[in-house]
């Protein structure tokens, strides 16, 4: 029996191989992960399409997707999220990045030319564009990375049915490490940036965990690709960390991204198989972005309720905190707020976090809405440069390697069932007999801490035993909007 499963498989190779000579891909999975009938395919998706109804982002330009590629019964809905956003434009190529679930192998195979075929026709594959990419990448074709790959082929019927007349480059990556992703990321930026292109980067979340962890696992997960946290997502994609098959192309968009300038990432959908029984995977579809102003890390649910800032009043903030460090620690000098916008007069909780190097340099902020928001972001900026106690004072020669990072915090409220804390979403506060310990929002996401886990590393900041939550300890929760430059 194994002795012919691998006859089957070789055979398969060589007739993939055959047909990539011809320049033609045969759908391998109609009929198994969509339908195979052209009529059936079609209007499934022009239903998935036409229910979806995402916001068309506020501003900046959209580079790249991130979209689930499970069987449409499954993740149908949440990838039109993605494609409804771009449905109609003009759109010349669209590079699919998808992970390789059956062959590992060292860095990225790309389809040279020719086309993919699907029940809804040959979707023609820019062959001068994967020449580019192969050229700038150093990668090579490899026929028996595509043979039984299904996350490269769920993408095309998408879209050739949102961009009907946009020609697609497939690539499969394989071991998703640092020196591939990056290498790829590299290779996008020369052949892509310039063009009218858009990326795809395929991939699920979390699979086959119990739902309870697997919505945990995934909401951290939304919140770090929110955060265009990439060097989060490589260290744990590195790591095989069970979080999603596609850290590897979600990380090299994110990278791409950043080349462009101010990434921002919009989550337009996540669902989970929950529904359908067993243990779940996780769905995700987002709208990587640049030049949209200043990065949203955070989930900015406090934009949700009735409180926003836009990206003008964000990138001032960041201008503000900038300008107060320096001045402070070149001349000793203190600024004030001088924008005379309204909103930085009404008093708001705010952090101020300088990181060097991407490792923490100080964190202060008032947690109580007791300053004017412009005041606050520049003595919470001047603190975290000289009064971090964790911290020797910033010194001049460091002012060039700092980044600003600032949390404006919803009002605190107090809860009183641990379950309604939410892990990429509340920023925590633990408090016992004088004793009080603060965990910001993004604090359990970027360390992959569950619910219960992060409430006892708040109690043990708070100088409290790590189950001061479940003995009488008081419990509070609030939001942020978070941003940095």
């Amino acid at each position: 029996m194994r002795k012919s499963l691998w006859l089957l498989a070789g055979m398969t190779i060589v007739a993939l191989a055959q047909a990539a000579g011809q320049g033609l891909r045969p759908a391998a999975f109609a009929g198994r992960f969509y339908p195979a009938d052209p009529a059936q395919l079609a209007a499934e998706i022009e239903g998935y399409l036409a229910a979806a109804a995402p916001a068309a982002p506020s501003s900046g330009k959209i580079l790249a997707l991130i979209v689930p590629h499970a069987g449409y019964v499954y993740s149908g809905r949440t990838a039109a999220a993605a494609y409804a956003l771009v449905r109609g434009r003009t759109i010349d190529t669209v590079v699919i990045i998808g992970p390789s679930h059956r062959v590992a192998f060292e860095g990225c195979s790309i389809w040279p030319d020719g086309g993919f075929e699907t029940p809804l026709g040959v979707a023609r594959v820019d062959a001068a564009l994967a020449k580019e990419i192969a050229k700038a990448s150093g990668f090579r074709f490899r026929p028996e990375a595509f043979a039984e790959e299904h996350s490269v082929e769920v993408q095309v019927p998408f879209v050739q049915k949102a961009l009907p007349g946009a020609a697609i480059v497939p690539i499969v990556m394989g071991r998703q490490t640092r020196p591939a992703i990056r290498t790829l990321a590299a290779a996008l930026e020369k052949t892509c940036l310039a063009k009218n292109v858009l990326v795809v980067a395929s991939t699920d979340l979390s699979h086959f965990l119990p739902k309870a962890e697997a919505q945990a696992t995934d909401a951290a997960t939304a919140a770090l690709i929110r955060a265009v946290n990439t060097e989060g997502l490589i260290r744990k994609t590195e790591a095989g960390e069970n979080i999603m098959c596609g850290g590897g192309p979600v990380a090299a968009v994110l990278l791409l991204a950043g080349k462009a300038g101010h990434p921002r990432v919009e989550v337009l959908a996540r669902t989970d198989s929950s529904g359908f029984g067993g243990p779940v995977v996780g769905y995700l579809a987002a709208a990587v972005l640049s030049g949209a102003g200043p990065a949203i890390l955070g989930p900015g649910p406090g934009e949700g309720e009735g409180y926003s800032l836009t990206p003008e009043e964000k990138a001032e903030l960041l201008r503000m905190a900038r300008a107060a460090v320096t001045e402070f620690v070149e001349r000793r000098a203190a600024i004030e707020d001088a924008s005379g916008k309204a909103k930085f007069l009404e008093p708001r909780g705010v952090f101020v976090t300088l990181t060097k190097g991407g490792d923490l340099r100080g964190c202060i902020g008032f947690i109580e809405p007791v300053v004017p928001l412009g005041q606050a972001v520049i003595r919470a900026a001047v603190y975290a440069a000289t009064e971090d106690p964790r911290f020797p004072p910033v010194r001049p020669a460091e002012l060039k390697d700092l980044k600003v990072e600032i949390s404006v915090l919803t009002p605190v409220r107090e809860i009183a069932d641990p379950r309604e804390v939410t892990v990429g979403r509340h920023g925590l506060i633990v408090a016992r007999g004088g004793r009080k310990g603060v965990l910001l929002p993004q604090v359990p996401v970027e360390n992959k801490w569950d619910r219960e886990t992060f409430l006892e590393q708040a109690s043990l900041k708070a100088g409290l035993p790590p189950d001061a939550w479940r003995l009488g300890a008081k419990l509070y929760v609030f939001e942020a909007i978070v941003f940095r430059e």
